[in-house]
């Protein structure tokens, strides 16, 4: 579960930086997004994707090198974060067929019962 985990973070981190890049073959999707959630300025997509990706990095690296209590709660707090701006500026992404956004409901789970099981006695609550 936790490899798995690692896996999501570091590798969205890697393919938002090629989609930006040009390099996935998806054409910008990730701009592309953002311009239809609002954000028209190609520097205000390019500070947001990078911005994104270099926290989806940071998180990855830290659960793959730091496992623990602090790094799954950073992780789920991140998490939080960006479904809330994916909602503010997509909505309609919680009703895409391939749940971009739905996806984070499980890895919050997994990351609530990674917390639980590692640390029982921990002040975190539901």
């Amino acid at each position: 579960m936790h490899a798995s985990l690692v896996i999501v973070w570091l590798g969205t981190a890697v393919v938002s930086a090629l989609d930006d890049l040009g390099l996935s073959g998806l054409n910008h999707e990730g701009a592309r997004l953002l311009a239809a959630g609002g954000i028209a300025s190609p520097d205000g997509q390019a500070l947001l994707i990078w911005s994104g990706l270099l926290a989806d990095l940071l998180i990855g690296l830290a659960l793959l090198l730091r496992p623990g209590r602090t790094s799954y709660l950073a992780a789920l707090a991140m998490m939080c974060a960006m479904t809330l701006i994916g909602t503010a500026l997509q909505p309609a992404l919680w009703l895409h067929p391939l749940g971009p956004l739905l996806k984070n409901l499980p890895i919050a789970a997994m990351l609530w019962f990674l917390l639980q099981a590692n640390y029982p006695n921990s002040k975190v609550s539901p």
